[in-house]
């Protein structure tokens, strides 16, 4: 099946305007007949629940946290693009919007990213508006700083907690529609199904975290903001919460899952120390402004840091991407770091690991400005490693972060599935294979807080309000199938953890899926998971009971879908021979080992239908066009 993007037509600046002109709208008496439903309380569906609640609507919002404070977007550090041009320095709308669409290699819709970059500007006045603490400069103006993938400063910034800002002043938007009561909360209760009526969404099917109950709840849409899936490979620098299961298991209702081999790994992580660590933890992009990467020259020097002279140091992001040095984009400055630590020049006992080194910086303009702009990053480095990186250099390296991949939606952010809406990290739409540093924030505050409160009005529109109870035949169904499985894992009675079959999973994910990907490592992910899943389910262990409070039943449910999932990734992966963003395939590089794309045959978003865990997933294509990019080699030299 070839699938329609249904974007406007005309001219790319004014697609968006066109839009909004064509699209049904509800009136203020008539919205609060509508009651919609919200999964994941983090950037995205805070901001959407918020946003859709001050409307009018009758909104539900659901969070596995207890709080919605706890959502992970409160991870994200360094800060939120926007095209301002504050800084005078060139910036305007297209430039972002090119940034974007060339950091992702060309592998995302114009249209929705030039949308991003339109209503970017509108974001940062919305949260100025709500008092998030952006750092200003001398004058008392919004300051900026670089990221990766961006010769302009366009990144608003709030130290390195600008997610957890950003997340304070939705959450607050939040919190006046729960007590306004348009809004209600339902923490502590996790997604297991999506219910359909008549091939549309219609609600959820939930465990209560707390009793253990499984239970229904009926809307007119269902907007999933659940965020990505880079916790497959167990070590990643996500919550030990965050999972796939919300949208895997629409996913099995029919939704398409567009790209999910499009994974990121972050340049800027500290490093594992050991085998039975269960998270890694970013350190900001945004530090690559102030610190300068390298190794020694010398192979295999175990020198400490400052007894090596600068001459004898290989700065080697700067001598192989003279334009963009240390802000060269995650999926290049990752696989840089990677080669050269492989190459055996990588530091610390395990040789896994680079230096960012701030002793420039330190010395000009000084240590009181780094506290001002990254003091809380400094910090938690030194708590978690014991190392003062005032002192010497930090040692990081790279780590699963952010998933490109989601499910597929069109340009108003609704699936296949009339009725579920996607937003976020949880949909494939604006970054391409790609993402470039701090555009994570951007789109979802965009698609919370200015896109789907327009399209989901149109799809409501079109629909009558209340058709759907949960005494019906589907959520009967749906709480049924729920019930099942949980007896079905608490009886299995193995003898092997959940982490135990998570962390076998991750090994598997990182060696075949991970980084760097071959033909042939691709074909033994898929020997290989197929046999795991096997094993889980016939010798995981989860203690306990489902009607109480059980974290092991949680975790096992999240594991079973993952291991699922993980096949898709790999057979989507082995289908994409081109090496583009963060796929990089080693049969397919330039000369120079850089990612060689095949435009010619793979200029299009994969999108996979399930078909049975056993059938395989059947494979429909949305070709990109580029009318207002060329299609070119992707450089940052």
């Amino acid at each position: 099946m070839i699938l329609d993007g249904k974007c406007p037509s005309g001219p790319l600046s004014e697609k968006w305007d066109k839009r909004c002109r064509e699209l049904k709208l509800v009136s203020p008496a008539n919205k609060r007949r509508y009651r919609i439903i919200v999964v994941g309380t983090g950037l995205a569906g805070a901001s959407a629940a918020a946003t859709l609640g001050e409307l009018g609507y009758n909104v539900e919002a659901f969070c596995f946290q207890d709080s919605p404070r706890r959502g992970h977007s409160i991870a994200a550090q360094g800060g939120i693009n926007a095209a301002k041009n504050y800084p005078n320095d060139g910036d305007s709308i297209f430039r972002l919007f090119h940034d974007t669409i060339k950091g992702g290699d060309f592998r995302s819709r114009e249209a929705n990213v030039y949308r991003l970059a339109m209503l970017s500007n509108n974001i940062i006045d919305q949260c100025v508006a709500q008092g998030v603490p952006f750092a200003r400069d001398y004058a008392g103006y919004l300051d900026n700083r670089s990221f990766g993938g961006a010769q302009v400063s366009r990144t608003f910034y709030a130290r390195g907690q600008t997610g957890q800002q950003l997340l304070l002043g939705a959450y607050g938007a939040l919190s006046r529609q729960i007590k306004a009561g348009t809004v209600k909360l339902h923490p502590r209760t996790e997604m297991l199904d999506l219910v359909l009526i008549n091939g549309e969404a219609k609600g959820i099917t939930v465990r209560d975290l707390v009793s253990g109950r499984i239970e229904s709840h009926s809307a007119d849409a269902v907007c999933l903001c659940t965020g990505g899936y880079a916790n497959v490979y167990y070590l990643s620098t996500n919550a030990m919460g965050s999972n796939v299961t919300a949208t895997y298991r629409a996913d099995k209702k029919g939704a398409f899952c567009a790209n999910p081999c499009f994974t990121q790994i972050h340049p800027t992580c500290i490093p594992v120390s050991g085998d039975y660590q269960s998270k890694l933890t970013l350190m900001s992009e945004s530090l690559r402004n102030d610190g300068r990467v390298w190794v020694p020259k010398m192979k295999g020097d175990k020198r400490s840091a400052h007894e090596i002279p600068a001459e004898e140091r290989d700065y080697f992001l700067e001598r192989k991407y003279p334009a963009y040095g240390d802000l060269a984009p995650r999926d290049i400055a990752s696989r840089a770091a990677k080669e050269i630590c492989d190459e055996g020049f990588g530091t610390g006992n395990s040789g896994r690991g680079v230096y960012l080194d701030f002793a420039d910086t330190l010395k000009h303009p000084g240590e009181v400005k780094i506290r001002e702009r990254y003091g809380n990053l400094f910090e938690m480095y030194e708590k978690i490693t014991g190392e003062d990186a005032y002192k010497q250099p930090m040692r990081i390296y790279p780590a699963p972060h952010y998933t490109m991949g989601g499910l597929w939606v069109d340009y108003n952010l609704q699936s296949n599935i009339p009725g579920l809406f996607v937003l976020g990290e949880a949909n494939f739409s604006d970054h391409g294979a790609n993402r470039l540093g701090a555009s994570a924030l951007m789109q979802g505050l965009a698609d919370g807080y200015f896109i789907v409160p327009y399209t989901i009005a149109d799809y409501l529109a079109r629909t009558m309000p209340g058709k759907a109870g949960t005494d019906g035949p589907e959520f009967k169904k749906s709480r049924e199938d729920a019930e099942t499985f949980t007896k079905k894992l608490l009886s299995i009675k193995g003898r092997k953890t959940v982490n135990e079959f998570h962390r076998e999973l991750g090994r598997i994910m990182w060696d075949h899926v991970g980084m760097t990907r071959s033909e042939d490592g691709l074909k033994r992910a898929l020997e290989l998971l197929p046999e795991l899943r096997a094993e889980f389910h016939e010798n995981v262990n989860i203690p306990g009971s489902g009607g109480e409070l059980n974290q092991e039943l949680e975790k096992a449910g999240r594991v079973a879908d993952f291991l699922e999932f993980a096949e898709l990734m790999a057979r989507d992966a082995l289908l994409r021979n081109e090496s583009c963003g963060g796929h990089f395939r080693t049969e397919y590089q330039m000369p120079d080992g850089e990612a060689k794309r095949d435009d010619e045959n793979f200029c299009y978003v994969a999108a996979w239908e399930f078909r049975g865990v056993d059938n395989g997933p059947e494979l429909h294509k949305e070709p990109l066009k580029f009318e207002n990019v060329e299609l070119a080699t992707r450089s940052y030299k």
